[in-house]
């Protein structure tokens, strides 16, 4: 990926790829691993994220053991496929904690697989970085619970703030709310609904669809019946394709469309959608513009890049590579910081500390949430074909709230980029 910055900054991202690929001098490892364990979509509907997070974790894994392990021990990555089914999750980790034996653990990928991990890890009160859970707290309130996700304090809304906003500058008067009846898009709409509220909307249409619908054109067509200004999304991969494909055969025309439709942050439905996601305006957490790229992430990214084909990932890894990569970072230096393995102790350190990653500092608050959000806002705009390239970079997204973080401006309605 071109680097953006200046001689200074290239330099700079220099020392910083070499730092990245070498680490500092090793230090002697001994005794038994520092057993990770943890579960991952490997297969199934969430497998294109999951697959992109592990490798990043794998990375991490790679460069941790190379500058010495942790505490001077070595670490190693256990888990399993949890086959994006949330019926798997309490028994894999149940598995890890009783039988792997498992010295820490950390989340799966995403709410619907995060939640029904909490009993048993309440249970055995371990310490627990989940990744892309939205929300999972406010239900369980366990204090040893930190979420990889910036939503900020404001979880249930973050995800949509930024899309309402759009939508109150451009006078939008109405909107219709639609989400999978399953966890995150149950806190997503959640969310939005007090968005609605908050930015004078008068939601005209409010429904849930089983999360095995696979024919969307009838609820696309129920939508386009109450004639919304805009239309907040809230799915999973396959449905946020699948929403997609229908807007576009039935000709609906809403001015704005998106909010909080999971996977279309994945290469992989880019390159599928290709120009049919031109217009829609969708949350994101990470992008490669001035705002965020830094020595560390770009290194790796290079990194990353130079092995996802071999592993057959998502070939950027923009959306899960760098934040799985940073979770396992996360962890890892709050066990440096406590000098422990201890959950309790590596748990005071995570909420009584800012601490650096890839992606940042990162600072809790109340019920392991960030204590500020980092969500976005993108509009897609001149997507040609389904070429791979087009995607590196900000040359076909516009980060369009919030302000502070805006490369431009909302193009509404939404179909004068089409």
């Amino acid at each position: 990926m071109a680097l953006i910055r200046k001689v200074c900054g290239m330099a700079a991202a220099i020392v910083a790829t070499a730092a990245f690929a070498l680490g500092s001098p090793a230090q002697a490892q001994s005794g038994e691993p520092i057993k990770i364990g943890f579960g991952m979509a490997l297969t199934g509907p969430l497998a294109a994220n999951g697959k992109q997070a592990l490798l990043g974790m794998q990375i991490w894994e790679d460069q941790i053991n190379k500058k010495g392990g942790l505490l001077g021990r070595p670490v190693k990555l256990v888990y399993y496929d949890d086959q994006t089914n949330p019926s798997t999750v309490p028994g894999l980790y149940t598995k890890l904690l009783d039988v792997d034996k498992v010295d820490l653990v950390v989340g799966p990928y995403a709410t619907n697989m995060i939640a029904p991990s909490m009993p048993v890890i309440m249970q055995k009160g371990k310490v627990y970085i989940s990744l892309f859970g939205l929300a999972v707290n406010s239900e369980f309130n366990y204090p040893k619970y930190f979420s990889m996700i910036p939503t900020g304090q404001n979880t249930k809304p973050s995800f949509t703030e930024g899309f309402f906003d759009v939508a109150a500058k451009n006078k939008l008067g109405t909107v219709a709310l639609v989400a999978a009846d399953a966890e995150f898009s149950r806190n997503a709409c959640e969310g939005a609904r007090e968005n609605a509220k908050k930015f004078n909307m008068k939601i005209v249409y409010d429904r849930t669809y089983p999360p095995a619908t696979t024919d969307f054109t009838p609820i696309v067509r129920a939508i386009q019946a109450a004639n919304p200004d805009a239309v907040v999304v809230c799915s999973y991969p396959l449905d946020s394709v699948g929403m997609v494909r229908a807007v576009n055969e039935i000709g609906f025309k809403p001015k704005m469309i998106g909010g909080a439709m999971v996977g279309l942050q994945a290469t992989v439905f880019k390159t599928q959608l290709g120009p049919l996601l031109n217009g829609i305006i969708n949350y994101e957490t990470w992008v490669p513009s001035k705002h965020f790229l830094n020595p560390e992430v770009e290194a790796f990214l290079k990194e990353y890049q130079s092995r996802a084909k071999a592993a057959g990932v998502d070939p950027l890894g923009y959306y899960l590579g760098t934040w799985g990569y940073a979770y396992v970072e996360l962890l890892g230096k709050a066990v440096e910081g406590a000098k422990s393995l201890n959950d309790d102790k590596i748990a005071k350190y995570l909420r009584t500390h800012t601490i650096p990653t890839i992606m940042g500092p990162i600072k809790f608050g109340k019920n392991g949430e960030w204590a500020e959000s980092g969500m976005m806002q993108v509009q897609y705009k001149g997507i040609k074909g389904n070429d791979i390239d087009q995607f590196r970079g900000m040359d076909v997204q516009t980060v369009v709230a919030p302000a502070k973080l805006a490369t431009g401006e909302a193009v509404v309605p939404f179909e004068k980029l089409r």
